[in-house]
């Protein structure tokens, strides 16, 4: 049998595709021929879920997505695509390229804000752990899923081997990161309390539905891209504060377009994977609430929810930075002179970032005591604060131990309550309503032009930085979107 080499099969798969969605399949589905029982822990109608979801991936148009929606899928374009350059250089990035060039096939993707390029799955692997090594990438608040991270490096790179209009980009990623969202909303927080991260687990079925759209799948393939991803699922929260955690959403946008490439040639699972009695939903959680998944599909938008974060670290710590950056710019405060910092703040922030003695930037992303510490000692929380030197600062971890964090049950998850005790006796206090980059508080249009400028402007230079910023604000009007990835490519 002759071998077939990389682009033969996604040539021969995309063309099965495009003939297959012409008319109506004629396989049989792998369902199991017992119905699974209604989970005891689920809410809502549990039947069909899978098959549901995938009819109306197929039949929703661009046409169709709100103008607040539409806006919503450029800015989260925009901001991922910087947050991915400025982590194009960093050390997790480095390795991963290192280690996959001498097995990747044929150049086909570019690896973004570098010169490289690799195939299709490893392209969308490494430019993942670019796009989220930094954790300053977009979070769904509802569910700390991180949709772009996983949606954008997977669409960028296959839209740079299969020629893809910027409508179609757009309403792609829509969907993507829609199908994310409601599968993260149906089983969080349980699912994430177990130890899950959700951004690998529920990212992989908004990468396979999106690459799927741009297939044109059809009802049946959409089905079996779903399932393959279900059979997918990735990443720990263990890895928190170590490179890994970036491998999560790296490996999640490589699954989840293998998923969608072996649906297009009719690879069969389950009909059910998502909701029966052995699918995704029933064995990685302990609450399914099918409801979240299909209910308002097409009339209510999780991604109007995604927000951008101002702060590179753990979504959870920005109330309480917040709060820090403010009482220090309002009162130039002399740190020596602090008694102790007593911070209120919401149960999770210390189950994801307790780490008292963080030892290099990464691990400091995720300690609500370096986070204030700097924050109060600098005035800013961007990347100098996070980095390997200021995790090392004398000053930063002198400060880091006066911070008393107290978990309080009414404080939510965008709010924070600070006080100051100086040695003199006197106090000063500030209280957090919403978080800037909250929901409440977004990030303007001119905010995510700045933070991407701050990101990739000296590993671009600063015209080819404005050239790409200004095709992503006018994605909907390119006739290919993969010009944008190619754009990002560097000399060095």
């Amino acid at each position: 049998m002759p071998v077939m080499n990389r682009r033969d099969l996604l040539s021969t798969v995309i063309a099965a595709s495009a003939s297959a969605a012409a008319g109506a399949l004629t396989a049989t589905s792998g369902q199991a021929a017992d119905a699974p029982p209604k989970s005891e822990a689920g809410k809502g109608a549990d039947k069909d879920i899978t098959r549901i979801l995938a009819r109306y991936l197929v039949g929703a148009t661009y046409e169709q997505l709100p103008d607040d929606v539409r806006k919503q899928g450029v800015r989260t374009l925009l901001n991922w695509l910087g947050v991915a350059i400025g982590g194009s250089n960093h050390e997790a990035v480095n390795i991963a390229t290192a280690a996959l060039t001498p097995f990747s096939g044929p150049a086909q993707a570019t690896l973004l804000g570098r010169r490289e390029r690799l195939d299709v799955m490893n392209a969308a692997f490494v430019n993942g752990v670019a796009g989220h090594v930094l954790d300053y990438d977009d979070t769904h608040l509802k569910t700390v899923v991180h949709p772009g991270a996983v949606i954008g490096p997977a669409l960028l790179a296959f839209a740079e081997y299969k020629a893809t209009t910027g409508k179609e980009f757009v309403n792609a990623l829509v969907l993507g990161v829609e199908v994310a969202c409601r599968i993260g909303n149906a089983v969080y927080p349980n699912h994430y309390d177990i130890g899950w991260h959700i951004t690998g687990t529920a990212g992989v079925f908004g990468v396979a539905a999106a690459v799927g759209k741009i297939l044109k799948l059809n009802e049946q393939q959409m089905i079996y891209a779903l399932g393959l991803a279900a059979s997918q699922p990735v990443g720990l929260r263990e890895s928190f504060g170590s490179m890994n955690k970036s491998f999560n959403p790296g490996r999640a946008a490589s699954s989840g377009i293998f998923a969608a490439l072996l649906a297009a040639g009719n690879y069969t699972t389950s009909d059910a994977m998502i909701e029966a009695q052995r699918g995704w939903a029933n064995t990685l959680s302990t609450k399914q609430d099918y409801r979240e998944i299909t209910e308002g599909l097409g009339q209510r938008y999780e991604a109007v929810l995604n927000t951008y974060k101002p702060f590179p670290c753990g979504i959870v710590l920005h109330p309480a930075i917040d709060a820090a950056i403010q009482l220090q710019r309002a009162n130039k405060i002399d740190f020596d002179k602090i008694d102790r910092v007593a911070l209120k703040i919401h149960p999770n922030v210390l189950e994801l970032t307790g780490k008292k003695t963080p030892a290099d930037g990464l691990e400091s992303k995720f300690s609500v005591y370096h986070a204030v510490a700097v924050a109060l000692i600098e005035g800013a929380g961007g990347m100098k604060q996070f980095s390997d030197r200021a995790a090392r600062d004398p000053k930063v971890i002198a400060l880091r131990q006066k911070v008393q964090p107290t978990i309080d049950p009414a404080i939510k998850a965008d709010q924070a309550d600070v006080t100051i005790a100086f040695k003199d006796g006197k106090t000063l206090h500030k209280f957090i309503e919403h978080a800037v980059g909250s929901v409440e508080a977004p990030l303007s249009n001119d905010d995510l032009q700045r933070k991407f400028l701050d990101l990739a402007e000296g590993i671009m230079p600063r015209a080819q930085c404005d050239r790409v910023i200004d095709m992503c604000w006018k994605i909907e009007s390119l006739a290919n979107a993969g010009d944008i990835p190619a754009a990002t490519r560097t000399s060095a």
